[in-house]
């Protein structure tokens, strides 16, 4: 694949308590990426709940205080909309089948290795938020066609459908460009009445 990456603009959190490690990882996303360093666990669970979330988390397993597993399984409670590539020295076992990551990479992991694991984590993102996007386009639509201007013109439940429509639509494009074409063909769609 080369330095190149597929998507545009990932946020990326590089997470390790080893400030050498964290840094040369974080060294070798750059240019490609927009990348945030946390030195521990609850660093990066603060950095994960403040908006914008990351589109990627690349997460040390031992950690001390909070290890990676930990946060791991804190990312996953907040339904956070992330993915999680662990980058570790530690050997996966077993153990592994039961955890929520999205992907799991042994170090050393190389420059070219890593962004592909980025790249490749974000266009799954991006196709997940596609779904999201078509759901939330489908029903501010029908309401749209199907309900009364006055009915529906003060209802916070579409304004907040529509903000969220809105932020969807805006992060698969920074992800995904080529998306634009797809994201107007689905609202091409005729559901007026009939």
């Amino acid at each position: 694949m080369g330095d190149a990456m597929r998507v545009g603009e990932p946020r990326v959190l590089m997470v390790d308590d080893e400030k050498k490690v964290a840094d040369a990882y974080a060294l070798r996303l750059e240019g490609v990426a927009d990348v945030t360093v946390a030195y521990g666990g609850e660093e990066a669970l603060e950095l994960v709940a403040d908006p914008p979330a990351p589109d990627v988390v690349l997460l040390d397993r031992h950690m001390p205080g909070l290890s990676g597993d930990e946060v791991l399984d804190r990312i996953r409670e907040r339904d956070v909309a992330t993915r999680v590539v662990m980058v570790t020295a530690i050997d996966p076992g077993l153990d592994i089948v039961e955890m929520p990551f999205d992907d799991y990479l042994s170090k050393p992991v190389e420059r070219e290795d890593l962004r592909a694991a980025v790249d490749q984590q974000c266009r799954v993102l991006a196709y997940e938020l596609l779904g999201e996007y078509f759901r939330l386009e489908s029903t501010r639509a029908v309401v749209d066609a199907e309900l009364p201007a006055d009915e529906i013109e003060n209802d916070d439940r579409l304004a907040e459908i529509e903000a969220r429509r809105s932020t969807v639509e805006e992060r698969v494009l920074r992800l995904l460009p080529e998306a634009e074409e797809l994201l107007s063909e689905f609202s091409g769609i005729d559901r007026g009445r009939h």
